[in-house]
């Protein structure tokens, strides 16, 4: 391949690599700058409160199973007449 025609096309490579590393997201959940960003999905309101509901009845449903497992627990231990 020549010279003349390599290197030039090495450098547009580069050059829309950089350009490329300028606008896309750096990292999970993290917006591009400028007129090409937008808001992630996790981090919309709506989101945050469906999965704050998630976790709070995920909590619950974990708390009442360990209830149960103690009572359980205790009348295998102490049987109730």
């Amino acid at each position: 391949m020549l010279d003349r025609f390599f290197f030039p096309l090495l450098g547009l490579a580069a050059v829309l690599t950089i350009a490329l590393a300028l606008v896309w997201p750096q990292g999970i959940g993290a917006r591009s700058p400028g007129p090409f960003g937008h808001q992630p999905v996790l981090q919309t309101p709506e989101m945050k409160a469906a999965m704050e509901r998630q976790t709070k009845a995920s909590q619950e449903r974990l708390n009442k199973a360990r209830e149960t497992m103690r009572d359980l627990q205790d009348q295998a231990v102490a049987p109730r007449p």
